[in-house]
């Protein structure tokens, strides 16, 4: 027992005097043309237990295009009542790189009426890109997570969505797309949030990595970095680039308030000037009583409702407290926790603290 309280001694005391730990390049931001690209396509699940569509327009047209394809024309006039059929929307991620031949996992959502995809089958269907080109085709049976059943009296039961399932390694890349880095003038790297102190650290990292001037800040998201033409040479440095540690910078002092939840959530940055607040709540109760009067025998007199009304103020008092210079986010949780202040009223005690100046920090309402 002894030998365990003193490893956790010893590993507290390592925790505390170790430095912070720096942040990976490649987890602040993305290199430009290095990212996945949004598919969509629309297609028909077959097979369902008359949960489909039954005769919806769009969803007839797309069964009378699937019999084109394989030589049937349906007589004219013909509407076919598509209980077993759905009309469905693909939607599925590009990732950066694919070759034709790979696999992606693909999303099927119901597009009409259908009450579940449950035991469906997507037939073969394009999926296109921004630039309406086709560059996967997706095709498969369909894993649904949710149930849904109907009672002859109209009851229902539903269990998560079955009307959305997901089809893994369900879409073939049948087209490449061309990143552009191998042969653009610089490599840029974005950061995934704006910050002049982080982007020139990364600047200053790349420098002392690769060379001197190799790498200049542009702005306060994107670095340039000067590299030869060819994508053997390029994939090789970003892969370099990608792994060097960075100190990012402190993030701004911010409150978040989510007015929907009550949620509210403190950065560590957030400081408070010297400042005196207090809080009280009061509580106003009406208490209706009231009772039956019966008039005396043998009168003329008649039943009657008296009202009988109670009310009471109640006002809780707390003392003042003062938020000495430079108080933290423990000062700040443990000066409202001793009031007893609700998410609500801790909200109405950070806006009034912004509105005098002695709270420093964006206030952000969700």
């Amino acid at each position: 027992m002894r030998l365990l309280r003193w490893l956790l001694l010893v590993a507290a005391a390592l925790c505390a005097t170790a430095p912070a730990c720096a942040e990976r390049i490649k987890d602040l931001g993305t290199f430009q043309g290095v990212r996945g690209n949004q598919l969509t396509g629309y297609g028909i699940v077959v097979g369902l237990a008359g949960t489909g569509d039954d005769s919806l327009d769009y969803a007839t047209q797309g069964m009378k295009g699937i019999a084109a394809r394989f030589g049937m024309q349906l007589p004219a006039g013909i509407n076919p009542a598509l209980k077993n059929a759905a009309a469905v929307m693909i939607t599925a991620e590009l990732p950066a790189f694919a070759k034709p031949g790979q696999k992606l996992d693909i999303t099927v959502s119901a597009l009409g009426k259908a009450k579940s995809l449950r035991g469906g089958t997507l037939l073969m269907a394009p999926l296109n890109g921004a630039d309406n080109q086709v560059y996967a085709m997706a095709q498969g049976n369909l894993a649904v997570g949710g149930l849904g059943i109907e009672g002859a009296d109209g009851s229902k039961l539903t269990v998560n969505v079955p009307s959305s399932g997901r089809i893994p390694g369900g879409a073939t890349v049948e087209r490449a797309v061309d990143a552009g880095f191998a042969s653009s003038p610089e490599i840029l790297f974005n950061l995934a949030e704006a910050d002049l102190t982080t982007v020139r650290r990364v600047a200053d990292a790349i420098n002392r990595s690769v060379g001197a001037g190799r790498a200049r800040a542009m702005d306060a998201v994107t670095v340039a970095i000067s590299a030869q033409q060819g994508a053997e040479f390029r994939t090789a440095l970003m892969g370099q680039i990608e792994n060097l540690p960075v100190d990012p910078a402190d993030a701004a002092a911010r409150v978040i308030v989510n007015a929907r939840t009550g949620t509210v959530v403190i950065n560590g940055a957030v400081r408070i000037a010297p400042a005196a607040v207090t809080h009280g709540k009061l509580t106003v109760r009406v208490d209706e009583k009231p009772r039956v009067v019966q008039p005396g025998p043998f009168s003329n007199g008649r039943t009657a409702v008296e009202q009988s009304s109670a009310l009471s103020v109640d006002e809780e008092k707390h003392p003042m407290f003062a938020f000495q210079p430079g108080a933290s986010l423990a000062d700040i949780v443990k000066a409202v926790n001793a009031i007893g202040a609700s998410p609500a009223d801790l909200v109405a005690i950070l806006e009034a603290l912004k509105q005098a100046g002695a709270m420093k920090a964006d206030l952000v309402v969700l």
